[in-house]
Parts: structure tokens; sequence; C-alpha cells
């Protein structure tokens, strides 16, 4: 055989279709491994230096401050301390792993097939409807990134993750997160969560506690149980049947858990105001809340009006305590929406549901004046004639409270002494929409059904909104929302939030709130409300009494405050011969006479704003524009060539002053005619 005959080693065999297939393989890992190494290059941060992560040594805290500069609470990092890994209980480590990364001890950072099953999901839903990310990917972007959810955060967060995970060990990692991460309510770190949620210590949590406070991690702001105690005890329940389903605990300790849920314990020493302050902290613009810095947050509470409305409160309850009065609400807001004060309830420790502003009640004739101002927007007049003569309407016929009836009278005459049968025929005069539609507009978000008795106040509203509801009686026809928060500042000083000058929005004619005004102040010199009167003080307000006194109200005003306080029970029990006219009408009073007596709060913010809460004359208010405009010169625009803040601050100063010049704006009132008729109602 010829030497070109001969065959080599291996000449003549197949190829193996498995040796093919392995080649693929490791053609595709190196493909992969390159194609890694490139997003390294391209997306991956500055690592750095995980030594530091130990200096951390708390959760972020927030400093609550009243409108003077006085401290109202502490938060967060500030109220607990680092715990080491085996200061934890094993149930909140085992509930947090078997909740939100039951691979955690096994993946290197990135878990695999979690994220596999979660694009999965995702797909099939065509929404977002889970998520992939692993306890090391959470401390991550807690520690290092920014909430904005971007592709190249995320991918930023995998490589992070992975670094952690090579630096920290798992125990490490986990004792790190759960110093760090957020629980709701300001509780940043999961000592800070244990102190405010259930006073005591970390070590000392028992299951139920546990399963609550890993629930938490979804939705910290929305589970809070300060909040919404029905949705966190649910959520904790879906943690014990992780708990199960992962083997950390069996069945029967499970089922012992629920039956004996974790209950919410208000800190021993706890301050004032703190239903205010969970609402200030709940109101933290969403980038804030999720910050790693302390804040020091500076609110509209004024201690002095406070301490007004919690005396105001704790005497009525104790004196009508035999009168089945149970719970009580109280809120204070400036014409502008600043709340000046803030009572949630009789006692925070024992409940920290705050009344003022998620409670829903019946207020009764309080809701009369939403009715009013739509007829007077339907050109009716204050002295237009309305029936009070029995009315029925699709079966139903309202009757007064003395079950009589008073025939016909002027309407502000029927205001003032809150007759049913003719608000009720007055309704369905200008319509049930129109009244809807003049609630929404003064700031009523609850729902109003469109039904009869809507006139008599039979749909629920809450103690916040309808004071604010009120507002725009007094302040010209101008609604406002209501806020807390005027600034909010790092521990350095560095200006992170600052509320911006209260425009207002109109909400109805200026004429129609002034018409309303006074018929409000004559349901306190000449009506119902003769109860809130105060001496040489120009009071407005009206009384509301649900069915069998199972809610009694009275809102109203005097000098440069709308306040509205609520009484009743939290199960809807009745109360004994508790009316809006009596009992609240009382503690209104016994609230507003020293707070108009307190010493105005001065609220420096670093550029002047006029001050709309009380009445200022031209003069002054054109003194303030002035100050802005020297303002405006001296610091020039900035650098870009941007208009300055504080010019766009003049801008807005000047626009709100503007809309105060009674000039421009159509009058909804008949032109003035002496020979035209009135609107007459009931003939």
């Amino acid at each position: 055989m010829s030497r070109a005959q001969k065959k080599l080693p291996g000449e003549g065999r197949e190829r193996s279709p498995f040796r093919g297939f392995i080649n693929f393989i490791l053609f595709l890992i190196v493909l992969g491994l390159l194609g890694w190494s490139l997003l390294f290059i391209a997306f991956a941060p500055d690592l750095p230096d995980t030594s530091k992560i130990w200096r951390q040594d708390r959760g972020p805290g927030t400093i609550v401050l009243a409108a003077d500069g006085s401290e109202l609470a502490r938060l967060g990092g500030f109220t607990g301390k680092p715990v080491g890994y085996h200061e934890f209980p094993e149930d909140l480590r085992n509930a947090v792993v078997a909740t939100e990364d039951r691979r955690f001890f096994s993946h290197f950072g990135l878990d695999v097939v979690g994220l596999g099953r979660a694009a999965w999901r995702n797909l099939l839903a065509g929404r977002v409807v889970e998520g992939g990310s692993t306890l090391t990917q959470q401390l991550a972007k807690n520690l290092y990134l920014s909430s904005e959810r971007t592709f190249n955060r995320k991918i930023q967060e995998m490589f992070l993750a992975i670094w952690l995970e090579s630096r920290l060990t798992k125990q490490e990692i986990l004792t790190v997160y759960l110093n760090r991460v957020y629980f709701g309510a300001g509780a940043y770190g999961v000592s800070s969560a244990a102190r405010l949620y259930f006073d005591k210590s970390v070590k000392d949590l028992t299951l139920a506690e546990s399963a609550m406070i890993a629930g938490l991690l979804k939705a910290p702001s929305r589970l809070a149980p300060t909040q919404n105690p029905e949705a966190a005890a649910e959520r904790a329940s879906v943690v014990l049947s992780n708990m199960v389903a992962a083997g950390y605990i069996a069945p029967p300790r499970a089922d012992q858990a629920r039956n004996r849920p974790a209950r919410v314990v208000s800190p021993r020493d706890v301050g004032g105001a703190r239903h205010f302050v969970d609402w200030v902290i709940e109101r933290l613009p969403d980038g804030l809340r999720a910050t790693d810095r302390d804040l020091v947050v500076t609110t509209t509470l004024e201690p002095a009006v406070q301490r007004a409305a919690e005396s105001a409160i704790a005497a009525a309850l104790r004196a009508n305590a035999s009168r089945r009065v149970g719970e009580a609400a109280l809120v204070a807001l400036a014409a502008d929406g600043r709340v000046r004060a803030m009572v949630g309830g009789k006692d925070y420790r024992a409940s920290r549901y705050n009344r003022a502003t998620k409670a829903r009640r019946q207020p009764g004739s309080a809701f009369k004046p939403v009715v009013y101002a739509a007829a007077l927007e339907s050109r009716m007049r204050p002295d237009s004639t309305v029936d009070d003569s029995k009315v029925t309407v699709e079966g139903w016929s309202p009757v007064n409270f003395n079950g009589r009836y008073n025939g016909l009278m002027s309407m502000s005459e029927a205001f003032a002494r809150s007759v049913n049968p003719a608000v009720v025929r007055l309704q369905e005069r200008i319509g049930r929409d129109r009244v809807i539609d003049v609630g929404r507009r003064l700031g009523i978000s609850s729902e109003l059904k469109p039904i009869p008795s809507l006139a008599l106040g039979s749909m629920e509203v809450g103690v916040m909104e309808l004071t604010q509801a009120y507002m725009p009686f007094v302040n010209r026809g101008l609604a406002a929302e209501p806020y807390g928060i005027i600034e909010v500042r790092t521990t350095d000083g560095r200006r992170l939030y600052r509320h911006g000058p209260s425009q207002g929005r109109r909400a109805i004619h200026r004429q129609v709130a002034g018409d309303m005004k006074r018929m409000l102040q004559g349901a306190v010199s000449d009506g119902t409300g003769r109860g809130a009167a105060i001496a040489n003080v120009g009071v407005g307000g009206k009384t509301g009494t649900s069915q069998d006194s199972r809610d009694a109200w009275f809102v109203g005003f005097a000098g440069d405050t709308v306040a509205g306080i609520w009484f009743g029970n939290d199960n809807g029990a009745p109360m004994r011969g508790v009316t809006g006219g009596g009992l609240a009408t009382g503690a209104w009073r016994a609230f507003m006479a020293p707070a108009l007596a307190a010493k105005p709060v001065a609220i420096r913010l670093p550029t002047p704003s006029v001050d709309a809460t009380r009445s200022e004359t031209g003069l002054e208010v054109l003194a303030k524009i002035t100050d802005l405009v020297i303002d405006k010169v001296t610091e020039g625009d900035a650098a870009d060539g941007s208009p300055s803040e504080s010019a766009e601050t003049a801008k807005g100063v000047i626009r709100w002053f503007l809309d105060q010049v009674p000039a421009g704006e159509p009058s909804p009132y008949p032109e003035a005619n002496t020979d035209q008729p009135r609107e007459d109602m009931g003939r």
C-alpha cells in the first residue's frame, strides 16, 4: 500500500452526535461568559468596599418636628439598634427566607430557577405579576442603587448581588438585610419594627409576630399594621403557609399562630400627636421613604393648638362616658390647607387607627351645606322660600327631629333650624347629580350615591374630607388640599422637599361662598349650632347627628381656622341622647377658644410666601410680593438662564393675589333687578 493510501488515526470513523452536542453546549457556555463579561464592563458600577457596610450600624431614621421646631417623634433607626444574626429569632429568619427567597442558602446571589419561573408567569399573564429578586439583590438595591425600574439598574443589581455573595457569608447578608430594610410606618430595620409594632425586643418576637413582620416586606407602607391591620394579618397568614411549605414549621404550629394572631401594641413612651405623625409619614414622597439618609421632617402642627384639641377631646369623653361615647376625632385646618391640629382617637396606645383620616361615618345634617351651596348655584338666594311640609320621595318621607313640620320659611331659616323635609325637597328640585358635583368640587372624595336621603347625610364621609369641604365657604370659594409637611431635609441640612405656595382651586363662586358663610354664621347665632358660639368671635358652622345618635358632628370656622369634630363608637353602636348640637358643639367651642388665643407660630421657609391663613389688607399682600421681587433681584437667574426658584415662587404668589381681586368672574345670580320675583319653593 502506498503512502497516499495509508489512513490517519481516527480517519473513517463516524463523528459522534453526542460529542457534537457537548461541543455546542461548551460553545454556548463560552459565548455566555463572553456576553456576561461584556455586560459587566458596560453596566457594572464601581464595586463598593463591603467593609463599609458594617459601619452603617443602623437603618435611616426620621425626626418629625412641629411647626415651631419642637420635636414630635423620632422614628426608624433612632428607635432601634443593630441586631446580630443569632439574636434574630429562628422563626423570624425562616419566615423571611420562606417568603422572600426560599433558595437563599443555595444560590450564588441570583436565583436562576426563580427568575425563569417569574419570567414564564409574567409572559402568561401579559404583565408583571411576580418578581425574581433574591434577598441579596434586594440588599444590593437598598445599599447602593436607586428605586427606579430600568434595565440598567436591574443589571447593576445583579452584578452587585454576585459581588456581595463573593465578599460576605449568607449569615452576614441576612443580618445586614434585616437591620436595614424598610418595614413601614417609618421603621427601618427589624429592631425598629419590633419596637414600633409590638413594643418589645427582637429576640422576644413570637411566631405570629415574626410572620407579620416578614409579611410587611412585600409592601411595607400598604401593609403596615398601624394603618391596615386586616391586610397585615392576612399577609401574616400567607407567610405561615410559606413556612409550612418550606418545612420550617408543622401545620399545627401555624394554625396555633393564626388562632392567636399578633396584636399591635403602642410604645409606652408615645407622646401626643402620634396619629398626626403616622399620617405625615404615610404622605412622605415615595423617593424619600426609600432613602438611606436620616431625615428631618418639619410639619404644620402647632403644639398649642394641638394641646387644646387633645384637652377638649379628653374632657368631653370623660364627661360623657356614661352616655356610651367611646371615640372621637378632630381636625383643624388653616385656610391654605395646613393641618394645625389632629386627634385621631381617644388613646393612641390603645388604638393607632386614625379616625380623623380613615374612618367613614354618616355626617347627618353636617352634609346639608353641600345641598344649599348647590341650590345657591342654581340661582336661588338665602331669602328664597322653601317648603317644610311633608314630602314623600320614592316611598320615603323624612321627618324633623321634633316630629313637626314648619310650612313655608326662608332658605336661611331652614338651614339654621336644620329642617329635613325642606332640604330633601330642595335637593329634588335642583337635582341629586348637581349636589354630588358640588360635593366633589368642595373636596369630598368618598362615594356619594344619588339617593333621596343623600340630602340628610346618609352617605359616609371622613372627618378630614368634610372639614376640607367647608373651607371654600370661608375662603372666597377656593378649595385647598390639606397638607402636613412643610419641608424635608437631611440631618446635615440638605433640603430634599418643600411644600410650595398654596394657590387654591376655585370650587364655587365667591358670592355663593359669601352667602354660605353668612348662613353658617346664622346657624350658630340663631340655630342648632348655638353651643359653639364664642363671645366676640364670628363663628359659623353646622351640626350633624346620624340616626339613633350613632354619630355626632360639628364642623365650623372661627378666625382663620376650620375645624371638624366627631363623636361615636368604632362599632357604630348608638350613643345615649347625644347630638351634634349638644356634645359636639360644646367640645368644639372648648377647643376653638384656646386655639384662637394661641400665639401664632412663625413658620420660616427659605423662600418668603404669602400667608393666606388670615385676612390681610392689600398693602400687606403687596408688601410680601415686594419682598419676593427684591429676593428675585438679589438672587438673579439660574446659571443656565432659567428662572430662579424665587422667581417661580413670586409668579405663583402674584397669580394667587390676582385671583383674589373680584373682577372678571361672571355671577351665578340674575342681574340685580328689584322688579324680578324671587325663586320660591313649595307652592
